[in-house]
Parts: C-alpha cells; sequence; structure tokens
C-alpha cells in the first residue's frame, strides 16, 4: 500500500533559533536530515550556528566525522552497516517526530551511536533510522554525529589555551546538541524538560560520560546505556604532551609552530597518529581516543563516584549474553555428547570449569551448557558494578535488564553485541537476522516498548512485560529478554565473580570482526 508523501516549497517547514528548515512528510511522520546544531574549528570547543535568511534544506545526511581506519566489509549479516561521506565538518543531527504542533510536547529520544569514541556515526547502522520508533512510541527520535577519535579526544592543551579542552572535544559536542535540542526541540513537537538519551557500545559509554560533564548537567533528564559500562576504554588523567610532541616530530612541525597541528589534513595526521601512538601506549602514556578526567568530565562514575547531577537521571543498564561472541556459531551442538561439551568447557576454563559449570546451569538452567564457551562477562560485570553502586542513590531509580534470546543463524547463534539495537528501534524488518516467525514481533513490542515508556515516564514497565522493578544495592533486579522474558534477582554474581578471575584479557586486536560498531 502506498504511502502518504509530501515535501514542497512551504512545508514542513519549521522554525529553529537560528532560522527555518524543510523536511519532508512520509506516512504520519516528518523527518529532518542533516541539521547542523553546531560548528567547530578543529581541537576548539563547538559554537552556535549562525543565523540564516530564508529556508534551509533538511533533506539529505550531514557529513560523518572522518575516522582513522577505511571500514571493510566484514560480518554484515551480523551487524549491517552502512557508510556516508566523511568530513571534520560534521556537527550533524537527524530528527523524526509525529507532530509540529509546539504544545505537543512528546518525549524525546536521543541516539548516541557506537564505535567506541574513535569509530561510527548517526546513520552506521541500517537499524539506526528513527522512523518506526518515532511512530510506534509517539516521539521525537533523535540521532547525531559528533568529532571522533583524534579530532574529538587529544589532549593537544599544551599548544594554546584554546584548545584547553581538546581532550573532550567530542563530548562538548553532543552537549551543544542538546543545547540545540533544548532551545529548538519543541518546535518540532517535543518536550525539552523530557529528554531521553540512549545508546550502545561506545553510545552508552557517552552516556554515563556525560553524566559526569558539568556542562551537560541538566540538559537531559533519563539515560539508557546498553552495554556500555566496560574497562576497555579508561577514562585517564593525564596529560598530552608526549602524543603531542610525537606528533609533531613525525610531520616535521617545530615545536614552537606546535599550532600547525590544526592545518594538517586529516589523513596526514590520522597517519602520523597511527604511527607513534602504539609506542606511546605501550609505554603507558596518554594517546587520546576517549574521555580525559579533567574539570571538563568528571570521571569514571564507579571508580570517583557519581556526581550529584547523575545520582538524579534514572537509568537503564543492560548488556547481551555473548557481546563479542561474532565468530562461528558450535555445529550441531545438540549432537555432542555431555562429555563432548565439558571437554570443550575445559579446554577453556582449565581448572575452573567443573565450578562454572555449575554456577552457569544454576544461572541459566534454560540454555545449552556451550554456551558457557560465550557468556559475556566483559561488560556483565561492570554492568552490574554500575547498577549495584548507582542504586545506593535513592534519588531516582536504575533498572538492569540482559538481551539473552538465541538466533536461527548459523544453527543457533548466542545474542551478540549490537543484536538488539533493531528491536529497540523497531526496525527488525530492516534487519534479515531478526525476523523470526512468533518471536520477532514480541520481542519489538518489548524492548521498544520498554525504552520508550522509560522514555516518557522514567519506568520501563510495559504491558507486555513482567513487572520491572527498580533494582537495589542488595537485589539487581534484572529483566532477561528472552524467547520466555522473565525477571530475575542476582541470578548470575557468582559466575560473573569467578568469569572475571579466570577470563583471558580482551584486547580489540584479537579479532578482526565489527566488534566496536
Amino acid at each position: 500500500m502506498a504511502k502518504e508523501f509530501f515535501c514542497t516549497k512551504t512545508e514542513p517547514v519549521v522554525q529553529t533559533k537560528a532560522g527555518k528548515l524543510r523536511g519532508f512528510f512520509l506516512d504520519g511522520i516528518y523527518t529532518f536530515h542533516g541539521i547542523r546544531y553546531a560548528t567547530a574549528e578543529r581541537f576548539q570547543m563547538p559554537k552556535e550556528v549562525e543565523p540564516w535568511e530564508g529556508i534551509k534544506d533538511a533533506l539529505s545526511y550531514g557529513y560523518v566525522c572522518p575516522i582513522l581506519n577505511q571500514p571493510q566489509p566484514n560480518g554484515e549479516v551480523m551487524v549491517p552497516h552502512r557508510y556516508w561521506p566523511q568530513n571534520e565538518d560534521c556537527l550533524f543531527l537527524n530528527l523524526w517526530t509525529p507532530s509540529l504542533d509546539s504544545t505537543s510536547k512528546k518525549p524525546v529520544i536521543v541516539w548516541l551511536h557506537g564505535g567506541g569514541f574513535s569509530d561510527g556515526s548517526s546513520i552506521e547502522h541500517v537499524a539506526y533510522d528513527g522512523e518506526n520508533m518515532s511512530k510506534f512510541g509517539d516521539a521525537v527520535v533523535i540521532s547525531l554525529n559528533h568529532r571522533l577519535n583524534v579530532l574529538g579526544y587529544l589532549d593537544v592543551s599544551s599548544l594554546s589555551e584554546k584548545y584547553e579542552n581538546s581532550a573532550n572535544a567530542g563530548t562538548e559536542d553532543m552537549v551543544a546538541a542538546l543545547r540545540w535540542i533544548r532551545d529548538n526541540v519543541a518546535n518540532f513537537g517535543g518536550d525539552p524538560d523530557n529528554v531521553t538519551l540512549f545508546g550502545q557500545s561506545g553510545g552508552g559509554a557517552k552516556i554515563w560520560t556525560l553524566m559526569q560533564t558539568p556542562s551537560a548537567f541538566g540538559l537531559f533528564h533519563k539515560g539508557i546505556i546498553q552495554s556500555g559500562v566496560f574497562d576497555l576504554l579508561p577514562v585517564q588523567e593525564n596529560n598530552g604532551k608526549a602524543i603531542c610532541h610525537a606528533l609533531l616530530e613525525e610531520l616535521g612541525i617545530p615545536q614552537a609552530e606546535g599550532e600547525r597541528l590544526a592545518e594538517v589534513p586529516y589523513c596526514q595526521l590520522a597517519e602520523a597518529y597511527k604511527k607513534v601512538a602504539p609506542a606511546l601506549e605501550k609505554r603507558g602514556e596518554y594517546v587520546g581516543l576517549s574521555p580525559m578526567q579533567n574539570a571538563f568530565m568528571l570521571g569514571d562514575p564507579r571508580k570517583v563516584g557519581f556526581s550529584d547531577f547523575a545520582k538524579t537521571v534514572p537509568v537503564m543498564v543492560g548488556t547481551v549474553f555473548g557481546e563479542f561472541a561474532f565468530g562461528p556459531a558450535i555445529e550441531d551442538r545438540t549432537a555432542l555428547s555431555l562429555e563432548e561439551k565439558e571437554a570443550m568447557i575445559a579446554k577453556k576454563y582449565g581448572d575452573a570449569a567443573k565450578e562454572l559449570t555449575a554456577l552457569f546451569q544454576e544461572a541459566y538452567p534454560e540454555k545449552d551448557l556451550t554456551d558457557l564457551l560465550f557468556v559475556d562477562s566483559l561488560f556483565r560485570a561492570p554492568s552490574r558494578d554500575f547498577v549495584v553502586k548507582r542504586a545506593a542513590h535513592k534519588e531516582s531509580p536504575v533498572y538492569s535488564y540482559q538481551f539473552t534470546f538465541d538466533f536461527p543463524y548459523d544453527g543457533g547463534h548466542v545474542a551478540w553485541h549490537c543484536c538488539e539495537i533493531p528491536f529497540v528501534f523497531h526496525n527488525t524488518d530492516k534487519v534479515p537476522y531478526c525476523n523470526i516467525p512468533g518471536v520477532s514481533d514480541r520481542l519489538e513490542e518489548q524492548l521498544c516498548g520498554a525504552w520508550v515508556n522509560f522514555a516518557r515516564t522514567g519506568n520501563p514497565d510495559h504491558p507486555s512485560l513482567p513487572h520491572w522493578p527498580a533494582s537495589t544495592p542488595e537485589d539487581e533486579a534484572l529483566m532477561v529478554f528472552d524467547t520466555e522474558t522473565t525477571v530475575k534477582h542476582n541470578f548470575d554474581a557468582k559466575l560473573l565473580e569467578l568469569l572475571v578471575k579466570v577470563t583471558p584479557k580482551f584486547s580489540f586486536e584479537d579479532t578482526d570482526e565489527p566488534i566496536q560498531h
């Protein structure tokens, strides 16, 4: 059935603080692509958009931030991607809304993309499209780009005072986007006093980073952290003198002319960085690519404590069962004998195998024993730690979840990093692996419903779910999304404690799969 579409010279047109923008209407949703929310010079803080006359089109996605390495086709069945022209001038957002009535006060849900603090974009995943979520949730959905890697997270403050917070420039871009939302979203039907951030992987980490960033305080009101609490990207308190010196030397720039670093073409800067950074990092030096703890960013709340603002922000925190289980599934595991499965467990976990087996079967009685080979602790353990520590602050609730569904891929595959995203966005129709008769629609209703309800009210309870209680320091009440969705209490605490001790330390360099996205 054909959908209604219109885009004329006069509608849909919305007045913003800086000027008028034209989008398009399709099937009940007004869409605006590539809205510039700020401008910025390299290594410097973002600035408000200058006013303009007339009407600007918001009909094309804006540039995405350049990344250090050329993307390679890889694992697209598991994490379908799309790519877009790159440019340092990348401070753009996309917006979907069911109403342009300034009195509508619909909840505003803002997506922060994954890829650590180095990669990704607001449109990188096919599943990031906000139309279906906006329609299903009767909400304003926004996604945004910001500066990444050496453009967004490199401390060059030793070169000039104007680069004082270059180590957190990418985070300040997100703050600028939130200011734009505060100032303009009402004219797009949104409620500037009800803004929820949600993000996965690096996008989730960006949320707790913003909860600790004073310039962001009060600009958002709730957060949903999906696989975003981890220790692989440590928030460092250090300085960038060593990396600055190495970059200047590699590029042949005299120290006295260090500000020329801001004029070096990105590709040249990126190649120089990739050449000098590994040795410095191995030596324990700060090399950037993650937020820096300083006066502008107070640090990891699990280590330094939650800011007074963070204590007031209701949060949902969760992971998926397998996270980095991107490798091939075990073929025909149902044909394996118990002895064969136990041998596989013993090969990976050695002397801890028997104890881990008992703890795994107690926590996951419905799972096949071979799933113990893939169960995640890298994200799950820090996420549980975050929930317990955050729950100690009674100012607002914290909710915990895990997505554990096995997909009909390679004969049965545990949930992997990013696999829940299409369900959250109500976009399973766009991603082939999500389409399971009798299951997809229910899980999509449950996840998208819970996310939208949380954005609307601060409580994720939804008619399709059992009651979802907030967690306490003594009781992590975890909503487990699966073939049968249930609530479990402290169910894997002992398993996690042992897994953390015996699981080999993970490195991104150990795999060429698309894990950061």
